[in-house]
């Protein structure tokens, strides 16, 4: 599926380094207090005069901040990130190994950019971690909602197509691809290495098996499950999931024999 790269660690060139260096004596070496909102950034870092950092807000080393971009209150951009125009970043966010596009919206508490849960037993039957040193991308107009968290990238990145929508409390695996216009409700867990189309919707609860690829243009019931590759569009339900009427089905049947 091709996804669009938007922002792909944006160089400083993209965006004029234009910013007032106000002094902050106790915000440590290297980091000045942002004009807009009283926050403080590193002196590397690259941000808009239009930007707002509001107070207790830091941006760190060689991040670029965008014309427009509002970053709350708690919020820690890690070293590197790139937020390009007009996006909104809620209270307490954490972003780290990520770019993020045009107006998106980044609700309070959501990690984005963290270790992927990637793990192997050694000979001796320990468990040793993976590295998880690729990135997170958004593209433009995505909304996140709170509490949300997507993990980066081991082999390839985690991608969030243009204008997909996440609720509250959803969790996105290393090396998942979503695609254009997807809809995930609350409480979705998504597994690593998962591929999903574009315009695909899922409610509430359901859970995507890792590695597994659902093709664009599918509906999935709340609390279903998929195990297997999903091939055509159409709407989808039930643990394992199936097609829907395959899916009723086995629920009249179910509710006779009780």
């Amino acid at each position: 599926m091709a996804t669009r790269r938007v922002l792909v660690f944006a160089s400083r060139s993209a965006f004029a380094r234009r910013f007032s260096l106000v002094p902050a004596s106790d915000s440590g070496c290297g980091f000045q207090k942002w004009q807009n909102g009283g926050g403080i950034f590193h002196e590397s870092a690259s941000i808009d005069s239009t930007a707002v950092v509001e107070v207790g807000a830091v941006v760190h080393s060689e991040s670029v901040i965008g014309a427009n971009v509002h970053i709350g209150s708690g919020t820690v951009v890690g070293p590197s990130v790139s937020i390009a125009h007009s996006t909104i970043i809620g209270f307490n966010v954490a972003l780290s190994n990520c770019c993020i596009g045009d107006l998106c919206v980044i609700h309070s508490g959501v990690c984005i950019g963290q270790d992927g849960f990637g793990f192997y037993v050694d000979g001796d039957g320990n468990m040793i971690k993976k590295p998880q040193k690729l990135n997170v991308v958004i593209g433009n107009q995505v909304e996140i909602g709170a509490n949300t968290c997507i993990d980066r990238g081991s082999w390839r990145d985690t991608v969030i197509g243009d204008n997909s929508k996440i609720d509250n409390l959803v969790q996105i695996g290393h090396n998942v691809v979503i695609g254009r216009n997807c809809m995930l409700c609350g409480q979705v867990g998504i597994a690593g290495s998962a591929t999903i189309g574009d315009y695909v919707t899922m409610g509430g609860r359901v859970a995507v098996r890792d590695h597994v690829s659902i093709v664009s243009k599918v509906r999935l019931a709340a609390t279903s499950c998929v195990t297997k590759d999903i091939k055509e569009p159409g709407d989808y339900g039930g643990f394992p999931a199936v097609p829907v009427h395959k899916w009723r089905r086995q629920v009249a049947r179910s509710s006779r024999h009780r």
